[in-house]
């Protein structure tokens, strides 16, 4: 009665597995607090950081350029664009003063071809967002470890 698609009608798998991970993506964006909002944004920032060392390992420049673009978006877009300095005071100034910190690292390690650097970044994100997930609602996994 059913007969199986042609392989045509459906594409092929890769096209399948990044139309789920858009979709997984966001709609998990999308169902998420504010506080996993930003744990996500961490998150990302790792797996970016992991992406970019495996490329430079293997010299693919043009994957770690995109990483690194990523992880510095995710910085400079997301998580320093979030803080309010004012409300935030001390804390949010050290945090945005970091996140600068953070991009320029990651500006170097691109030019550079570090991977030294990139370790460096994470281990300056890394306590925060374990800290974090620390103060949030909730069991999270511990990314990066």
């Amino acid at each position: 009665m059913f007969s199986s698609p042609s392989p045509g009608l459906l594409g092929n798998a890769p096209q399948f597995a990044r139309a789920y991970r858009q979709i997984a993506v966001q709609t998990g964006v999308d169902s998420a607090s504010p506080h996993q909002l930003v744990t996500l944004l961490f998150d990302g920032f790792l797996e970016s950081l992991a992406h970019a060392k495996g490329a430079i390992a293997g010299g693919r420049i043009e994957d770690k350029c995109q990483a690194i673009g990523r992880a510095a978006r995710i910085v400079e877009e997301g998580l320093r664009a979030g803080l309010d300095r004012r409300a935030g005071g001390r804390l949010a100034q050290d945090l945005h003063d970091l996140y600068g910190w953070v991009c320029l690292r990651l500006t170097q390690a691109n030019l550079r071809n570090d991977p030294r650097l990139l370790d460096e970044c994470r281990q300056l994100m890394q306590p925060l967002r374990d800290a974090w997930v620390a103060i949030g609602p909730g069991p999270h996994p511990v990314a990066g470890h």
